[in-house]
């Protein structure tokens, strides 16, 4: 075929002048081709010369700095150019078609206009970020040579009568139109820039988020194609495979999306609903009008987008059909030329098969666009209106009255529960509310659509799926209720797991490890139980999802058939229909979990309202006072009545500021603090202080005495402002800098933050090296410090390293002494410090440290021994006052109460000792070893190299995946079958659709073609057919969904339990050296992942892969020439899924991680808001949260991002899939005469793949991230455990052995683990029956080691213990654990009832409990307590008192009436009177047991038969107490000395 710019046909009208060559359409093409050739050699040569920068002054993002005005109109316009330009590149290759030569004036102007087009776009944009706009002149001249042009073109057009009905008019007139547009913004650009015609131009600066080069969120800057495709993440997505995704990476948050901003967006639109008296109003309500001003704009812009995606996503249905349609026809009709060349309608244009998929391609490339916009609008919208809700929520906090939380009308749970649950159920309601609007546009477009195609069978089709719906609603209901009772099951699960692996010391000591793992695998079961309700709903959903489409079509169908006998069941209308179910079963899925997010949504926003509309403490928290001018006006304010606005506040003559009415008064004179008549309540009822009057001197110590609950810690948070002021008749409040400044507290349950033991001490302030040591001598923390792992940079606090009372009290202290300010108040800090380290504190910090500073203390305390130090003490009584003044004042004032003192005193300093400060009793060797294996643990982490943890990072977990489905046994097999053979059922229903369809459209032509009138096409055999492989479909389809959900049951209860076997069989060292949260984070999240998370996951995976599969093989078959292009489409898929389950993986667990400081951080804060007011810290707190907030959201919206990125690829992938399916399956059909039938058949195929292949990749990435999980609990499976089996069998051991209780140590040498040192060397010990030996020594010395060695807890590789003339290694350890008893240092009580906790075994009878309780001193506290024996012990037996705890422990020992007790340090944390009751019970209740003491406090073994003194791991003294302290020279007799 011959090939000419005009034709060459010998008669051609396409060279005719005679009317003037602008009356020849070929001549007024070629004048169009002017502008096109003039821009691009114009633009070529500076395109390519590259670019110097003006902007480079400045350090920005240069790619994104957009500034010209009309920026985003001028994309906007280019695309819908470049658009009308394929259209008409379009229509002039359809037009051209109706000639013998190739006129290549219809469509080569166009494809140059194509071409221009682009090079404009790129040309602006490299012109734009590099701020040349005098270079844009090129482009100004373009437009007006553009729309000149395209102007005379269109006069011609409109002269010669050409009109509407030909579509190259309206396409000439629609691009006059449009660069008539570029040339008006082009000019737009001048005038606001002033680079061309005016003598100055305009100064312009980058935004100061892209001056700013730690903002790397960079979708609010980009430009409109970059924003659609989010192109701006090519980079960091590539760079995540080369380096891990951390915070540094992701940078910082762009100004208009961290949490301040969008705070004080909500602020106003809070504000602006204020009444005209200033009260806020109450109620839900006003939090929704709150939200939508604050958040409504983007939100409507969501649901545009939504909008336009849901209209375009019809066109794939109808193009289907159109195409199906057009090519089992021929539709060519030939016009007249005009003007030299061949014009076409619309419906000429749109009649070709080929145009029809252009067409479809464009309109899914837009929907896709458009659909991936939506979400990310709504998404990022919610992810901000979160950030916005926390930040409220936590400055609420900061205001809270104290007496929510200690009333219990708040605790600590609910507020986290308002943080992580309610703020997320607001973020997903705003996420999925597009779709509450889009839903029944989409459903009554379907159904109007499907009523054309088939009429009144389409309404029925659709009543099938709406009659279903409410069905799916209550299975989603049932989902929800199932999953509420797992969850609370879960709870308690968890509770009762952190309870075992807390005490699994004293379990395992005890051996009783077997009885709590019952318990929880009881609780297990109930939770399995509830997980297969939470699995059946599941996979009916699944089933209901899968079945309701096919249920539909065969109705459909069925009717369709029966209702008349010439129904057009064409493929055209089979597949279109068939594609137009599919759309429109999906907004009735989302339906119900729609429904679902609004209820909760609802219900979290009046949480928010109650927990808002909750007491404050008063806006006096705000100081901003005066200074009183001296002592004078302490008497001169005249009590007043309540404030009736402010409940908090009173109300006082004029004569000092509102603001100065504290009731903490630091006047830097005489008193530091003042309070006089002063009446002061937790809530409204009766005062808890009653008349307090007192003053505290300045710069001197001050006690505060009185019996438990007189109110001396109410009179600290009275001076602290935290109480509510009943009657105040005079108080003042200046300290400082014109203001109550910061003042150190150290409340009476100590506070720590989840930070560094260093960061808990130093508290924000700087660190000043001479201090921070004199502050850890003085509270004795340097030999705690020495245990830890990584010294005073390791992490204490909840996920931290577990403490002991004493040590995070101490802790607390040294925070207060170490802070530099005037006045220090002390909440009974020697509560859980034994006698020495409160002496050593008493001495070292308070008397010397804050002395010699000359600061104010104020010490509440029980310990009267230190009363004499006291400067000035307070005497409390039930609320009041009892007496005041230095300790001669009541000496003289009140005798008696001195007297009573006296004997107080004496009784304790008489138990008083001084042990040598180095001892310390809060850390022991088993602590002292395990910072060993911490050590090389993490040296081997570092060792590892990073090339090899990159390649881990790109690999998919395949070992944990046969792991998992290895733990499924024969379901497996099951699973794999009935999938396979549902998507082969699949394929069936839809290839016999398209054999029967393509059967009626030949019988049609067959009549035709013979005239037959008569002759009509029998449906029955094939609807009999179509029907059997629809049921049977069905079938399968619940087959599958039941496997997936039982594999996924049968996996969870096999993995769990083998966990739970394995941990309760480990070792104790695993304990010691794993941190507890890690074990408990397998139990719980772990846990639930696989239970919850990976079937569903696995279910999804499956699916989608499976459907990508057979569509790609139906085209395949259909089209073999597909094939060609689907290897380069291939190679890009892989690529992209490579690159993205990286960077996703990295993004979720940087979520995840981030948000864990951030509820820590709110948690903490509701604890130590006391702690945090006094010291003036509310504004670095806020700072912190919203440091942490802006972490958490920039890893979620890069996580958006990123999901995106991905979505908008491989729809774009399934896009090109649809159009070379449709361009190969038109062709195949035109020139191969395949059948129509399979054509719609492979069409609809496509279209699937486009849906489907983006979830394959993000459940890929999903699931390799949830494997993490397996993977995890898998290497705890690899634990080895206790060798628990013996030489001798259970039942060879004598029933009551040991019955003497005598010991013989032979030669003993035990270490923690192989890779240690030994703690014990070459020990030789005999010990009696009935003998009570004492062992003393310092930290360190192998005391704890000692008493493990009885149990084999320690690791024994020489010698041998022989008890009762048993070798002990030979014993089951299960027999060897459950014949002796041992009473730990740290007390431990289980939830349960006081009976569980004494004998969980159920041995013994009431008589024997009781008497147990006798003798520890115990009877009458249980008798009455409701239930006696049956009374509960809350979780770690909080009810009872420390001293209580230790004595129950005591009757545990004594129930089990083993004629061997171990008492590890037993007394160390108790108080003198409980430490006498138990040395007397152990004197006369096991008088004629072997009882071995492990010594805290050398006097208590004086009265032993036996003392052993040992050091680094041997003995060094072996003797009677009385011999060892004749001997001068002794250790004991030295250590006794310390005593005295």
């Amino acid at each position: 075929m011959s090939l000419a710019f005009c034709g060459n046909e010998n008669n051609s009208l396409a060279y005719n002048v005679d009317r003037g060559v602008l009356n020849n359409g070929c001549f007024l093409d070629a004048l169009n081709v002017v502008p096109h050739i003039f821009l691009l050699f114009i633009t070529f040569p500076i395109l390519f010369i590259g670019w110097g920068s003006q902007s480079s002054k400045v350090h920005i993002h240069h790619s994104t700095w957009l500034h010209f005005p009309g920026h985003n109109l001028r994309w906007l316009l280019t695309f819908i150019l470049l658009f009308v330009l394929v259209c008409e590149i379009a229509e002039g290759i359809v037009s051209d078609g109706f000639t013998q030569s190739l006129h290549l004036h219809l469509y080569m102007p166009a494809g140059l206009a194509f071409m221009a087009g682009i090079t404009s776009i790129i040309y602006y944009h490299n012109i734009e970020t590099s701020n040349f706009p005098k270079l844009l002149l090129a482009l100004l001249f373009y437009w007006v040579l553009a729309f000149l042009m395209k102007t005379i073109k269109f006069a011609k057009y409109t002269e010669h009568s050409v009109g509407l009905r030909q579509l190259r008019y309206c396409i000439t007139g629609l691009l006059a139109l449009l660069y008539g547009l570029l040339l008006a913004v082009e000019i737009n650009v001048i005038l606001g820039r002033r680079y061309l015609c005016f003598t100055e131009a305009t100064e312009v600066k980058p935004p100061e988020d892209l001056q700013d080069l730690g903002v790397r969120f960079l979708q609010p800057f980009v430009n409109l194609l970059s924003k659609a495709t989010y192109w701006w993440m090519n980079t960091f997505i590539t760079a995540a495979h080369r380096r891990p995704i951390d915070l540094k990476v992701i940078g910082k948050l762009p100004i208009a999306m961290r949490a301040l901003t969008n705070y004080l967006k909500l602020c106003k639109a809070f504000e602006s609903q204020r009444r005209p008296l200033g009260s806020m109003p109450q109620g839900p309500k006003w939090i929704w009008r709150a939200l939508r001003q604050a958040f409504g704009r983007p939100l409507i812009i969501s649901i545009t987008f939504r909008f336009l995606a849901d209209l375009l996503g019809f066109a794939g249905p109808l193009c289907i059909s159109g195409i199906v349609h057009h090519i089992s026809k021929d539709n060519r009709t030939i016009q007249p030329p005009l003007l030299g060349v061949y014009f076409i309608s619309s419906q000429e244009f749109l009649a070709n098969a080929y145009v029809l998929a252009v067409l479809l391609f464009f309109a899914l490339i837009l929907q896709r666009t458009f659909l991936q916009a939506s979400y990310y609008v709504a998404i990022e919208t919610g992810i901000n209106l979160r950030g916005a809700i926390q930040t409220k929520i936590y400055n609420k906090i900061m205001r809270l009255c104290t007496s929510n939380m200690s009333m219990g009308e708040l605790t600590v749970g609910q507020i986290c529960n308002l943080v992580a649950i309610d703020t997320n159920q607001l973020m997903w309601f705003f996420f999925l509310c597009p779709n509450l609007w889009a839903m029944p546009v989409q459903i009554i477009v379907g159904v109007i659509l499907l009523y054309y195609l088939l009429g009144i069978s389409a309404l029925i089709g659709a009543t099938v799926i709406a009659v279903l719906a409410p069905v799916q609603y209550f299975v989603a209901t049932k989902l929800s209720q199932a999953q509420k009772s797992t969850l609370e099951y879960s709870s308690e699960r968890l509770k009762k797991t952190n309870e075992l692996l807390r005490g699994i010391k004293l379990l395992k000591l005890y051996a009783w490890e077997h009885i709590f793992c019952h318990s929880v695998e009881e609780t297990r079961g109930k939770e399995l139980t509830s997980l297969q309700t939470f699995a059946l709903y599941t996979s009916i959903s699944i089933f209901m999802n899968a079945a309701i489409p096919i249920a539909a079509v065969l109705t459909t169908f069925v009717v369709h058939v029966h209702i008349s006998e010439e129904a057009d069941l064409s493929p055209a209308v089979a597949f279109a229909s068939l594609s137009l179910f599919h759309i429109l079963v999906t907004p009735l899925f989302l339906l119900s979990s729609v429904v679902r997010s609004t209820v909760k949504a609802l219900v979290s926003a009046q949480k928010l309202s109650e927990f808002f509309s909750s007491d404050e403490i008063g806006d006096e928290q705000e100081p901003n006072a005066t200074m009183p001018t001296g002592p004078s006006n302490h008497k001169t304010i005249p009590s007043g009545p309540r404030n009736h606005n402010n409940k908090y506040q009173a109300v006082v003559s004029t004569q000092l500021s509102h603001n100065v009415l504290r009731t903490l008064c630091f006047l830097e004179i005489v008193e530091s603090v003042v309070i006089t008549s002063g009446y002061f309540t937790w809530t409204d009822g009766t005062p808890t202080l009653s008349n307090v009057n007192i003053k505290v001197p300045f710069g001197q110590l001050t006690m505060i005495v009185g019996q438990v609950g007189c109110g001396k810690s109410s009179l600290l948070l009275a001076a602290l402002g935290e109480m509510q002021r009943a009657v105040v008749s005079c108080f003042h409040c200046v300290y400082l800098g014109r203001k109550r400044g910061s003042v150190a507290y150290a409340s009476q349950k100590p506070w720590l933050l989840n930070a560094t033991l260093v960061e808990n001490i130093t508290f924000e302030m700087p660190m000043i090296k001479p201090r921070y040591k004199a502050v850890i001598e003085a509270c004795s923390l340097q030999p705690d410090i020495d245990i830890l792992p990584q010294g005073d940079q390791t992490e204490i606090g909840e996920r931290g390293i577990i403490l002991s009372g004493g040590q995070r009290q101490r802790i607390g202290v040294a925070r207060a002494l170490y802070q530099q300010t005037n006045v220090v108040l002390l909440d009974d800090p020697f509560s859980a410090l034994d006698i020495h380290l409160s002496d050593h504190l008493m001495q070292e910090g308070i008397r010397k440290l804050l002395r010699e500073e000359k600061r104010t203390v104020v010490l509440v305390t029980h310990k009267l021994q230190y009363l004499p130090h006291a400067d000035w003490i307070i005497a409390m009584k039930d609320g009041t006052i009892q007496t005041e003044g230095t300790l001669k004042d009541i000496q003289n004032s009140d005798p008696k109460l001195f007297e009573q003192w006296k004997t107080l005193m004496h009784r304790q300093d008489g138990e008083f000792e001084k042990v040598p400060s180095h001892v310390s009793g809060d850390g022991n060797d088993r602590q002292r070893q395990s910072g060993d294996i911490v050590a090389t643990d993490e040296e081997f982490e570092e060792d590892d190299s990073l090339s090899q943890a990159m390649r881990h990072r790109t690999t998919i977990p395949w070992r944990s995946c046969g792991v998992y489905l290895s733990s499924a046994g024969l379901l497996l097999p099951l699973l794999l079958l009935s999938q396979l053979f549902k998507h082969t059922l699949m394929v069936a229903i839809d290839y016999w659709l398209a054999h029967w369809t393509s059967h009626v459209i030949t019988a049609k032509m067959d009549a035709t073609g013979r005239n037959c009138t008569v002759c009509g096409f029998s449906h029955s055999w094939y609807l009999s057919v179509f029907s059997v492989l629809c049921c049977l479909g069905i079938v399968l389809c619940l087959v599958t969904s039941v496997a997936v959900e039982w594999t996924g049951l049968r996996v969870a209860k096999e993995l769990h339990h083998n966990l739970l076997s394995k941990i309760i069989l480990a070792p104790m060292r695993l304990f010691e050296t794993t941190p507890l949260g890690n074990i408990l984070n397998r139990f719980s999240s772990d846990t639930n992942t696989i239970d919850q998370h990976i079937p569903a996951t696995l279910e999804c995976l499956s699916r989608s892969t499976l459907l990508c599969v057979s569509a790609l093989g139906v085209i395949s078959y259909v089209t073999p020439v597909f094939l060609i292009a689907l290897v380069p489409l291939a190679i890009a898929c892989y690529f992209i899924q490579k690159y993205f389950r990286v960077a996703s993986r990295d993004l979720q667990q940087l979520e995840d991680s981030t948000q864990l400081p951030l509820l820590s951080h709110f948690s903490e804060t509701v604890e130590g808001l006391t702690t945090i007011r006094a010291f003036r810290y509310e504004s670095r707190f806020r700072q912190r949260l919203l440091e942490y907030t802006d972490a958490n959201n920039i890893a979620s919206l890069f996580l958006t991002a990123a999901n995106r990125w991905l979505e908008v690829r491989m729809e774009y992938v399934g896009t090109c899939v649809v159009l070379i399916a449709a361009v190969a399956s038109i062709s195949n059909s035109l020139y191969n005469h395949l059948s129509t039938g399979l054509v719609g058949l492979g069409l609809t195929y496509a279209l699937m793949v486009s849906n489907y292949l983006n979830w394959m990749v993000r459940n890929l990435a999903d699931m390799e991230v949830q494997l993490g999980s397996v993977k995890r609990i898998n290497g705890l499976l690899k634990t080895e455990p206790e060798n628990y089996e013996g030489l001798m069998a259970a039942s060879q051991v004598p029933d009551g052995w040991p019955r003497q209780g005598e010991i013989q140590i032979q030669n003993l040498s035990v270490r923690y683990d192989t890779t240690l040192k030994p703690v014990l060397k070459q020990v030789n010990a005999h010990i009696s029956p009935g003998q009570k030996v004492g062992i003393c020594g310092r930290t360190g010395s192998g005391k704890s080691s000692f008493s493990l060695a009885f149990f084999r807890m320690v690791d024994t590789f020489e010698g041998r213990i022989i008890i009762d003339d048993i070798d002990i290694a030979k014993l089951p350890l299960q027999t060897l654990r459950s014949r002796f008893s041992i009473i730990l240092q740290d007390p431990i009580l289980f939830s349960g009832t006081i009976r569980f906790n004494l004998d969980p075994e159920m041995k013994a009878t009431d008589d024997m409990l009781w008497e147990a309780l006798e003798i520890a001193q115990l009877k009458p506290v249980v008798k009455t307590l409701p239930g006696g024996l049956d009374a509960m012990v809350t979780e770690g037996g909080e009810n009872f008192s420390q001293g209580q705890r230790q004595l129950f422990c005591l009757a545990r020992a004594f129930v089990r009436k083993s004629s061997i007790l171990i008492m590890d340090e037993a007394t160390a944390s108790i108080d003198m009177a409980t430490e006498s009751i138990l040395q007397k019970v152990v004197m006369t209740a096991f008088a004629d047991r072997t009882v071995v003491t492990i010594a805290h406090r050398v006097h208590t073994i004086l009265n032993a038969d036996l003392v052993i003194v040992m050091k680094r791991g041997i003995i060094l003294e072996y003797d009677r107490p009385q011999a060892l302290l004749e001997k001068e020279d002794s250790v004991f007799s030295a250590f006794v000395k310390a005593d005295k």
